[in-house]
């Protein structure tokens, strides 16, 4: 195999992490707008007068499309079918008509009282566009897992993938302290979207570069007499991943240790207005900290994955961590500033450990012809929690957590007590730990080589 690669435009190093950074544009471009609308919540009820409930139907709508119509499952389908640059232009042009849906809702004023489908059309349009972005961002996640295994397999894998999700989490940084400032200072909730929708544009315009280098390797690949296993998809192929227990075991993971993370950041600027006394124009800079420790975090334990191994033990540490986090947070008698700042760094280091051990190990379960379905599965059973979980915590808040009323600047918003659903995403962390335990145990019994490194396996 590394013989092989050697006559490949992939054993050039420049050239690998060249493309990797290109396709990293438009993750970082996705996971902006995925986050964009958490700090302005309490902007939406302020302003535009909606609701908790109505918000976290939003939120929702993540996984409407990807979960209930099968569409994450049809796009892995589609990538192991069409390959990966017809999958890559499309989900990236996806993004960008969702998105530009959700802008047209949050920056149109409907008349009083329009509804669709019982909501108010304005919320009922944002959630149908963010729905429509889901499914792209969705499958470009799984369209950049499969070209990092493309490019990267026998080398520097678990560190390429930590790299990318680093570039992506400086998306979720600036989505948590960019909003309000430029929602402020163009006075119009809807412009941070303007701005993320100009940057999913860049993101589809990187795609076509990376289309380019694609058909270099290919090029390359046929120069060198690689032999490459080409097979058509087959509905055999879904039965042999789903019957495979370790897969099962990292989508448990998956699901349980997401729905920890990305539906707290949802409420986390908010739980820092309520519980923290922060002011609503300042509250999302605290949780844009989290991703600060990934951009260095992730592929320093991605690089420690490929060279000594360890993955299943790294993401059990990882899923302990957010027991611990959720706790404190669920905890009355800690509410200085301080020490929301020191769990949410303590949440980045989690948010480390596990995506850049768990990612890698997918290619140590699921054959690499079948890595698009595989993934698509995964992402899959993900969007039930990053729909369900943000759903169930604006509900919560809704009918159990609201402690009165606020004027600021003229414009009221209710008060929210967080300790039951800080309490929810404690009890989400234990079954984590419950479930990466017995992935290491599954490891043990089958020899996926979850604990061995990966260049190491791959030479």
């Amino acid at each position: 195999m590394t013989e092989a690669l050697s006559n490949t435009i992939r054993d050039n190093k420049a050239t690998r992490w060249l493309t990797l950074g290109i396709v990293s544009i438009t993750m970082f471009a996705g996971y902006f707008l995925t986050d964009a609308m958490s700090p302005l919540k309490p902007m939406l009820e302020s302003q535009l007068h909606w609701t908790s409930a109505q918000y976290g139907i939003f939120t929702s709508a993540y996984g409407w499309l990807n979960v209930f119509f099968f569409f994450l499952i049809i796009g892995g389908i589609i990538l192991d079918k069409m390959g990966l640059r017809f999958t890559g232009i499309m989900s990236a042009s996806i993004m960008v008509i969702g998105a530009s849906l959700k802008y047209y809702a949050i920056s149109t004023d409907f008349t009083a009282g329009s509804m669709i489908l019982g909501l108010p059309s304005q919320v009922a349009l944002a959630a149908g566009g963010f729905a429509i972005f889901a499914v792209g961002v969705e499958v470009a996640g799984i369209t950049v897992s499969k070209i990092i295994v493309k490019w990267f397999k026998g080398y520097e894998m678990a560190l390429a993938m930590g790299m990318q999700m680093a570039v992506a989490r400086i998306g979720t940084m600036m989505a948590m302290a960019a909003p309000v400032p430029i929602a402020t200072y163009f006075d119009n909730v809807s412009a941070p979207l303007l701005f993320a929708l100009v940057l999913l544009v860049i993101g589809l315009l990187a795609f076509f570069v990376y289309n380019g280098m694609d058909k270099k390797l290919d090029k390359s690949i046929a120069d060198s007499g690689e032999k490459v296993e080409e097979e058509a998809f087959k509905l055999s192929d879904i039965k042999m991943i789903i019957t495979n227990k370790g897969f099962w075991l990292i989508a448990l993971l998956c699901v349980l240790f997401y729905s920890a993370v990305f539906p707290f950041l949802k409420y986390a600027a908010d739980l820092m207005v309520n519980k923290y006394s922060i002011s609503p124009e300042t509250a999302g800079y605290i949780p844009s900290l989290l991703p600060l420790g990934t951009l260095f975090l992730t592929p320093l334990f991605g690089a420690y994955y490929d060279k000594k191994g360890k993955g299943a033990t790294i993401m059990i540490i990882g899923a302990a961590m957010l027991v611990f986090i959720h706790g404190v947070f669920t905890l009355p008698l800690f509410e200085h500033w301080i020490v929301a700042v020191i769990l949410v760094m303590l949440l980045g280091v989690a948010l480390s450990l596990v995506p850049s051990a768990m990612w890698p190990s997918v290619p140590k379960i699921i054959p690499e012809k079948q890595l698009g379905t595989a993934y698509s599965l995964i992402f899959w059973v993900q969007n039930w929690g990053l729909m369900g979980v943000p759903f169930v915590i604006g509900i919560v808040l809704e009918k159990y957590c609201i402690t009165g009323e606020i004027t600021e600047n003229g414009l009221t918003r209710p008060t929210y007590d967080y300790t039951l659903p800080m309490l929810i995403f404690a009890v989400i962390g234990i079954l984590a730990v419950v479930v990466a335990i017995l992935l290491k145990r599954e490891d043990r019994i089958k020899g996926y080589g979850l604990e061995l490194p990966n260049i190491k396996q791959a030479e």
